[in-house]
């Protein structure tokens, strides 16, 4: 559980990199900067974990890799813009942030399921030549 010390400062870092990244650093970026979608910051505030949201990027793993080789000088910009608010300006850890993508994989995967209709009220629950369907069996030594 975070503190509330902890989640003021995630928020302050993560709207201050978003700015860092669009207005103070574009050149690093070619095409679109990458969007920082989530921030936790360690209990001692010493360390930052920075989840970056890569959909829009051609190559991900090259945009996270051009991030990871500039920590210094976006550290540098952003301890600029909190220099005021926070003593220390945390260490910079960054990592992909892949739950849009996970969770429109999820979503294709319940699109594409097969789920036949419930039987409407009235109607029996036997199948097309008179007899109940087979319940499948769940383990092996289960009785019918």
């Amino acid at each position: 559980m975070e503190s509330k010390r902890q989640q003021k400062v995630a928020s302050l870092l993560q709207q201050e990199l978003a700015a860092v990244f669009q207005r103070d650093l574009p050149h690093l970026f070619p095409g679109l900067p990458p969007g920082i979608s989530l921030v936790r910051v360690s209990p001692d505030l010493g360390v930052a974990r920075v989840y970056l949201s890569l959909l829009l990027a051609k190559d991900a793993q090259a945009q996270q890799v051009l991030v990871e080789d500039n920590v210094k000088v976006i550290r540098q910009a952003l301890a600029k813009r909190v220099g005021k608010q926070l003593r220390i300006v945390p260490d910079l850890q960054f990592f992909i942030d892949d739950s849009a993508a996970y969770a429109a994989h999820m979503d294709k995967v319940f699109g594409d399921l097969h789920i036949p209709p419930a039987p409407a009220e009235g109607e029996s629950d036997t199948d097309t030549d008179g007899q109940k369907p087979q319940r499948p069996k769940l383990f092996a030594d289960e009785d019918e």
